[in-house]
Parts: C-alpha cells; sequence; structure tokens
C-alpha cells in the first residue's frame, strides 16, 4: 500500500490472532479433559461402590458442578471459540478461521447438547431420589443410570477431543501460505 491510500478492511495483529487462539485451545482442552476425567476414573470409581453411595455420591458431584468455573468453561468453550475464528478472519486466516468455526460447531452440536438433552435430564432425575429410604431400589437405579450416562459423556468426550483437533489445527494453519 503506498503513502495516502487507505484500505477498508480491519486486520487483527498477528500476535492477537495466536493469543485468541491459545485460549480457544486452552478452553477446549479443558472440558475434553473434564468429561475424559468422568469416563475414565469418577464413573468407574463409582461403580464400585455400593449403589446407594453412587447415587448420593453423583447427587452430590452433580451439586457441585454448578459452580462459575465449570460455567465458563462448558459454556465459554463454543463462544470463545468463535470469538478466535473472528480474529482469524480479521487477520486474514480464512481456513484457520473455518477450521475454528468447525470445531466450535462440532462442541457444540456434539457435546454441549448431548450435555442439555441428555446427560442434564439424568442428573436431574437422579437428585429426586430419595437417600436412605428402603423402598428404593438404589442397585436398579444406579445400574440403569450409569452406563447410560456413561456412554453419553464418552460420546462428549470423544466429540470434545475432535473438537480441540480441530482447534489445534486452526492454530497450526496460521502462517502458511495456502491459508
Amino acid at each position: 500500500m503506498s503513502r495516502g491510500e487507505t484500505t477498508d478492511t480491519i486486520q487483527a495483529p498477528l500476535i492477537l490472532v495466536q493469543i485468541a487462539c491459545l485460549i480457544a485451545l486452552g478452553f477446549f482442552g479443558l472440558i475434553t479433559g473434564f468429561f475424559y476425567a468422568y469416563s475414565v476414573d469418577v464413573m468407574r470409581g463409582l461403580d464400585l461402590i455400593d449403589a446407594e453411595s453412587a447415587v448420593s455420591a453423583m447427587q452430590g458431584i452433580n451439586l457441585a458442578v454448578r459452580n462459575p468455573v465449570f460455567f465458563a468453561t462448558f459454556f465459554g468453550t463454543p463462544i470463545v471459540g468463535l470469538l478466535a475464528a473472528g480474529s482469524l478472519y480479521l487477520g486474514n486466516h480464512k481456513m484457520s478461521a473455518g477450521l475454528m468455526v468447525l470445531a466450535a460447531a462440532i462442541y457444540f452440536f456434539g457435546a454441549f447438547m448431548p450435555t442439555a438433552m441428555v446427560n442434564v435430564p439424568m442428573n436431574e432425575a437422579l437428585a429426586v431420589i430419595p437417600l436412605g429410604d428402603s423402598a428404593q431400589d438404589y442397585e436398579a437405579i444406579w445400574t440403569t443410570y450409569s452406563p447410560k450416562w456413561t456412554f453419553w459423556n464418552t460420546l462428549r468426550t470423544v466429540v470434545s477431543l475432535v473438537a480441540l483437533l480441530f482447534a489445534g489445527m486452526a492454530l497450526l494453519q496460521i502462517g502458511r501460505k495456502h491459508n
């Protein structure tokens, strides 16, 4: 561009684009790790104890997970991914922007929505099970709940990992000539 010329495009500085991508990558990694821990450790551990204790523990976990740090990660991941995609687009990294949008969409439709449609309703149903009630068949409750919940959680884990990989590919594409 010669002196006196103006441009009507906004271009984000590379360092800001990289920071936005790293933040998005961090969010995708955090939520993937969160889901992963449940599938490989938490649910397996709960399956090893008596059913009433497992129901009680899961009720407590479901209350404890409702906190600002989890909410920021769970709800923020697709938003941060889209903000990073916007910075990539403004930085003229269109292929990377597309990959980041894809990462956000994969997470939203493959992890966020199943959480809202399957895992949360299951957790809400479990929350109303009274503890210490000899009339309750805790074994039947837990053996119905745990495998289905874990299946859907493992799906969320795998999908979140795929989204994380796409976010990583978006970061790696920055600066490539074909981008």
